[in-house]
């Protein structure tokens, strides 16, 4: 169980058939169809005042548990999924914690023409810029635990991951990040490391949820048209060069 001190509602848990479509192995080398992979605990506040804030500012703080394992051959994961275009036609962004554990964040533009594999361990803070799709991956023998915040303003889109059965790249247990043959020609994988945004308030050890309540520092989950600059620096490549191109 993940910290939190406040109501904590049921959670949705995506099991291994929910899941059959975006795996290496379809169905995890004949595993079992019920086995839950991960939970979702969605539309969380500590109190009232909290929630009330964010339903008016339409928001919503989630929390994700990635129990560690292996289906078949890769890594568990989360499903993926891109996000529609706002009102203006940009992309709505996400950003995420990790909370406790370690956590790959694979990235990828709709053509998978950049994709890129953020590393992160407890306290770290990652950005999803617009444009780009992610899949986050528990590649350690503890359980991840993931908070996020995101608009409410739009629902997730799956379609672009199931179809090509998943992500540019299956990261494998063994230590390889494997090709998936639905991809006629991804980019190469780009690693990245967590940057501090200060337009966003996120940097290190700075909790998502102390966000709560400060209009100016989640603005851009709904209108990130107007923070191009801030979004071109979300990350650092480990060579110390920006990875998250101008937004696609």
């Amino acid at each position: 169980m993940f910290p939190w001190d406040g109501p904590l509602p049921a959670p949705h848990i995506r099991t291994l058939a929910d899941m059959a479509e975006v795996l290496a192995e379809p169905m995890g080398a004949g595993g079992d169809p019920g086995r839950p992979l991960y939970f979702m605990y969605r539309d969380l506040a500590r109190n009232d005042h909290d929630r009330a804030w964010l339903e008016g500012h339409v928001l919503r703080y989630d929390a994700t548990v990635i129990p560690p394992g292996r289906v078949g051959g890769e890594y568990v994961k989360t499903k993926g999924h891109f996000h529609p275009e706002n009102r203006v036609g940009v992309r709505f962004p996400e950003v995420y914690e990790v909370v406790t554990g370690k956590a790959h964040f694979l990235l990828q533009t709709w053509m998978a023409d950049d994709v890129v594999l953020v590393e992160g361990s407890a306290g770290d803070v990652v950005v999803i810029p617009p444009g780009y799709g992610h899949v986050t991956i528990n590649p350690g023998e503890e359980e991840l635990v993931l908070a996020n915040i995101v608009s409410t303003a739009f629902s997730s889109e799956y379609g672009p991951y199931v179809k090509r059965h998943g992500a540019a790249y299956y990261e494998m247990a063994d230590g390889t990040l494997a090709p998936n043959p639905a991809y006629e020609d991804p980019a190469p994988i780009r690693l990245a490391a967590p940057a501090a945004v200060p337009a966003f308030c996120t940097g290190r050890k700075s909790p998502l949820y102390s966000l709560v309540g400060k209009e100016k520092c989640l603005d851009y989950l709904n209108r990130p048209e107007k923070y191009g600059k801030a979004f071109s620096g979300c990350l650092r490549d480990l060579a110390e060069q920006p990875a998250c191109a101008p937004m696609p």
